[in-house]
């Protein structure tokens, strides 16, 4: 039996003391063999007035904010998001993470180092972690054969006009996405070859658009990573917690929402995520466990009234996906999990 603990997007920045940025949610992280988020900003310090030219308020973090991830015991992250921009910030961030001795995946030196996974092994267990962007800047930030950036897992976006819009003038268009066939063939590619070589495989996906609402990419990408042997999909970047969806046996969380997140554009906003506690072994577990950003910006666990209202939305949103999630005591337990695997 190996435990993870998976975060949604955390961002570290301007702290004086990063050592105590996850300070209130370790023990809920300390039991766990693996602990897995999203890092949404490369360690890379300021490239002076502007680091993302076409995100002009965003700030890289400074490098010695890794301290936040080495006292955390976080040990991969993912680094295929949006401002894993420009491809030098990305690799000045993974030599950080190197020096600091904490795996990564999503960006490399190439499309094949941006495209492996990382693998840590556990109890005799080898858990192998990929990732994928769906949010891209389309110009020099995926890695290429012979360029550093990101693995991406774009869509393309089209308007079908409503079936009623003959006789209600004006009614919005339906929005239909579709994974790029390249990418999508190219992940099912690296999820068949990790899960080979390994015994587990999650598979991290960086997409969607804020509120409870899916996009038809992301079902699409995440019920293919589970129909190529994932174990678990793990979704973050609309920074709102979205649906969990049992397939086959194995969950898609769509998104953990924030967890630790500094950028000073998102004080007082989208405070909520989730810790999703997965157990993988002959009798797998998730449970999930909300957490909040309060007053100073300090990411804790919720509990009482607060915590039920959380989960019992997930609960909602997520019988819309035919899963089973139920609530009790400040924690959520996912049904179904092995069913049909």
């Amino acid at each position: 039996m190996i435990t993870l603990v998976l975060g949604g997007d955390v961002n570290i920045q301007g702290r004086t003391t990063p050592s105590k940025a996850f300070e209130q949610l370790n023990p809920l992280l300390q039991g766990a063999d693996l602990r897995f988020v999203n890092l949404e900003g490369p360690l890379s310090g300021t490239a002076g007035e502007v680091d993302i030219p076409h995100k002009p308020n965003w700030r890289h973090s400074a490098p010695e904010m890794v301290e936040a991830l080495t006292a955390a015991g976080i040990d991969v992250v993912s680094c295929a998001n949006d401002v894993t921009y420009p491809p030098a910030a990305a690799m000045a961030s993974l030599a950080v993470l190197d020096q600091a001795g904490i795996a990564h995946c999503g960006a490399g030196a190439d499309f094949a180092a941006a495209h492996a996974p990382a693998t840590l092994e556990r109890a005799g267990k080898k858990v192998a972690f990929l990732a994928y962007t769906s949010l891209c800047w389309p110009w020099g930030q995926a890695a290429t054969v012979t360029a550093p950036g990101v693995a991406q897992a774009f869509a393309t976006t089209a308007y079908q006009p409503d079936p009623r819009v003959a006789d209600i003038p004006g009614r919005p268009p339906l929005v239909r996405t579709t994974p790029l066939p390249e990418h999508l063939e190219r992940l099912v590619a690296d999820v068949k070859r990790a899960k080979a070589g390994n015994d587990h495989v999650v598979v991290s996906m960086h997409w969607g658009l804020p509120g409870p609402d899916l996009a038809e990419y992301q079902v699409t990408y995440g019920r293919a990573a589970i129909d190529a042997g994932a174990d678990l999909v793990a979704g973050h970047g609309p920074h709102t917690i979205q649906a969990v969806e049992v397939y086959r046996g194995r969950p898609i969380l769509y998104s953990l929402g924030n967890l630790v997140f500094d950028w000073p554009a998102m004080r007082g906003r989208h405070l909520d995520g989730l810790l999703a506690g997965c157990m993988f072994g002959d009798e797998p577990r998730l449970e999930l466990i909300p957490v909040r950003r309060n007053a100073e910006n300090d990411c804790e666990p919720l509990s009482g009234d607060e915590a039920t209202k959380v989960l019992r939305y997930v609960a909602d949103i997520s019988a819309l996906r035919s899963t089973s999630v139920s609530v009790r005591d400040g924690i959520a337990s996912v049904g179904g999990l092995g069913v049909g695997a």
